[in-house]
């Protein structure tokens, strides 16, 4: 889905959310139409596919932050509505990977660096294995955390 069809999808939810009177999912896709507009006109030109979901993901990372510092300052109801404003986000990007399908896949990044170097990688070669594991979640068209990524790609270069 191109950048385009994605703006044109969020308007069409927050015209629905509107009629519902779903105050907090309207403003939650206001801000993701917002972030969109702002980047492309950041860019000047519009925003490809893969650069619209950046964009979101970008935006589900902030919120994990906020989460961590509403926690940390004892506000529960602020880190609640960032909680539910990153399960809104996440509805237009690709589904992630479970733990299960990432280890899966930085096995497979692992094994072909292997046969590439004729030898197992050490943690040394964190780099090119995490190369070869974002390769590998594009081309499947899914995403993954890229925090969750380095923890598994650490767990199998060491072990």
């Amino acid at each position: 889905m191109d950048a385009g069809a994605l703006e044109a999808q969020i308007s069409q939810q927050v015209i629905t959310a509107l009629k519902a009177h779903d105050a907090d999912r309207v403003t939650t896709l206001r801000l993701i139409k917002n972030a969109l507009k702002n980047k492309a006109i950041e860019k000047r030109e519009p925003l490809t596919p893969a650069e619209g979901e950046q964009a979101l993901a970008t935006m589900i990372k902030q919120r994990r932050d906020s989460i961590d510092q509403f926690t940390k300052g004892n506000r529960p109801e602020l880190a609640a509505k960032e909680a539910a404003e990153i399960v809104i986000i996440e509805e237009f990007l690709p589904k992630a990977l479970d733990e299960a399908g990432l280890a899966a896949l930085v096995n497979e990044a692992v094994a072909e660096v292997t046969a590439a170097a004729g030898q197992k990688p050490t943690p040394k070669e964190m780099g090119s294995v995490m190369k070869a594991v974002q390769a590998k979640l594009q081309a499947s068209g899914a995403r993954a955390e890229g925090r969750l990524v380095s923890e598994l790609v650490k767990k199998a270069l060491a072990g």
